[in-house]
């Protein structure tokens, strides 16, 4: 594994990926449950460092010692404790008086909205009350860093909408405190995170600001997990870019005529109408305009996902509204245009 980064005080780093590809290995070797072959560094202490020159021996801080809360899709908390208790576990684990640790238990819990609920076992909670439970025995212990491994997979839509607020609200409260969120799911980088980190067969592939990592991913593999169209593209006369069979004009880096470069843009910017509505269909010749036959028709959420046999590599996403005015039906031909401020063009590989 090769993972270079670092997370601020006060920051969300989100780290996306495919299953396997050394996410959740990177959290448990900053938790120390895991050998890190290199450094682990939290504000002035060093945790895992590896034998130099100077030193016959390396650094390793045990888990307990490290003030850093890990949690993941279970929320593990003890079955034979109250909500309260459970919460109080980390800060009496550290030494602090049973009445202080009580009063943080129940401020956490308040802050979580479960407060009425502190004398309860975990098991009359439901599974999204656990989670926040869970979320507010880690702030309990006051950590040097939250590591959050997919928190929300587990919950249903209300309670992982619940806890994204709740740990969006920790930017806030804990100022200091830096978090990272392991996630398999880009829209929890782009709700919670200012950066992104996209690790792929346990190295980190891409880095950058949420918007530009997800935004213009800058191969296939980032693109797919982004769910964005991504093209190989060629400079071309008056700003225009040749890619994929298309001719389009974007916003970005303006490519020389000749020079490579790549262009983004999401299915669902394209707008399509049926090849009557088109007019004069010559007019398919313009940027950012084209037409094709669907030959390939898939479901999602809200809609249709389509593919032409002119533009294969290329995805289209129609409103399950406007299929059924279009017809929509494999064979059939379409004409399809995308607005210059949808395109996005970067220069270079």
């Amino acid at each position: 594994m090769s993972a270079a980064f670092e997370a601020q005080p006060g920051e969300i780093l989100a780290v996306i990926g495919p299953n396997g590809s050394g996410k959740s290995t990177l959290l448990n070797a900053i938790a120390g449950l895991l050998p890190a072959a290199g450094s682990v560094v939290v504000g002035d202490r060093v945790l895992d460092a590896p034998a130099g020159p100077g030193a016959a021996r390396g650094i390793h801080v045990p888990p307990s010692r490290r003030r850093i809360a890990l949690l993941g899709q279970r929320p593990l908390l003890f079955p034979h404790l109250s909500v309260r208790e459970n919460v109080a576990f980390g800060p009496r684990a550290q030494g602090v008086p049973r009445a202080e640790a009580r009063r943080r238990a129940e401020q956490r819990l308040e802050e979580v909205g479960l407060g009425g609920l502190a004398a309860r076992r975990p098991a009359e909670l439901s599974g999204g009350q656990q989670q926040r439970a869970a979320i507010a025995r880690a702030l309990a212990s006051e950590p040097d860093a939250l590591l959050l491994d997919e928190p929300f997979a587990a919950l249903d839509a209300p309670s992982a909408a619940q806890a994204r607020r709740l740990v969006a609200a920790q930017q806030g409260e804990n100022p200091a405190l830096p978090i990272v969120l392991v996630t398999h799911d880009p829209m929890d980088a782009l709700i919670l995170a200012a950066r992104t980190l996209v690790m792929h067969d346990g190295s980190v592939v891409q880095g950058g600001s949420t918007a530009e990592v997800l935004g213009h991913p800058r191969s296939e593999f980032v693109a797919a997990l982004a769910g964005v169209n991504r093209l190989e593209a060629l400079g071309a006369d008056d700003g225009l870019v040749h890619a994929g069979g298309l001719v389009l004009r974007g916003h970005g880096d303006a490519l020389g005529v000749g020079e490579a470069g790549s262009v983004v843009f999401a299915p669902g910017s394209v707008r399509m109408d049926s090849l009557e509505a088109l007019g004069d269909v010559g007019s398919a010749t313009e940027p950012n305009r084209w037409t094709g036959r669907v030959t390939q028709l898939d479901p999602i959420p809200g809609g249709i996902r389509l593919h032409t046999a002119e533009h294969p590599d290329v995805a289209v996403d129609c409103p399950s509204t406007h299929a059924v005015t279009l017809g929509l039906h494999p064979g059939q031909r379409l004409a399809f245009h995308i607005d210059e401020s949808d395109v996005s063009v970067r220069a270079g590989s």
